[in-house]
């Protein structure tokens, strides 16, 4: 009887410390301004951030090993940048307003408007507004030029509004050291 319990808590030692990861820890990297860091989980979850000048990112998600490649999957979908707070049909133009409680991220959000496959792009004030005289655009896409990412759709072709509110949802405010 004690033979069997002790290979039994052998298998169970071996099959627990498999399903740990050859990663765990805490990982980081200093350099002049920048400053950036992993912590990887034994629940196969990580946190990251990075610092660098007056640009803080941090981000959360899960991990995986194949073979000699570590895979990040990040709980943040891509594109969702920015979320839209209201939109309406006024005037004439387009008008594109951003909020974030950091106002010197409202300027360097890029605009790109698209009419078929031809692109204006227009840049936000130091207030975060986009103003254009553009009587009809498809497609209009939001990116911050400081928090390179995928470009946000902020309109398509099914939607005629052209006065948007959005606000900044960058996890830049949360950013932590780990």
């Amino acid at each position: 009887m004690m033979k069997s319990i002790n290979l039994l808590l052998v298998v169970f030692i071996n099959f627990s410390s498999m399903a740990q990861s050859p990663v765990t820890g805490n990982y980081q990297f200093h350099w002049q301004e920048m400053v950036a860091g992993f912590n990887f989980s034994a629940d196969w979850k990580f946190e990251f951030f990075y610092s660098y000048g007056a640009v803080d990112r941090s981000a959360t998600g899960s991990f995986s090993i194949s073979g000699d490649t570590l895979h990040l999957k990040s709980d943040k979908e891509a594109g969702k940048d920015f979320t839209i707070k209201s939109h309406a049909k006024e005037g004439s133009g387009y008008r594109i307003q951003f909020e974030d409680a950091n106002k010197y991220l409202l300027s360097n959000i890029r605009c790109s408007f698209f009419i078929g496959t031809e692109r204006t792009d227009e840049y936000t004030d130091q207030n975060g507004l986009v103003e254009t005289d553009m009587v009809n655009c498809d497609k209009i896409y939001a990116y911050h030029e400081l928090f390179p990412d995928m470009a946000t759709i902020v309109k398509d072709e099914k939607n005629n509004n052209n006065s948007i509110s959005l606000h900044f949802i960058s996890n830049h405010a949360s950013s932590k050291r780990i």
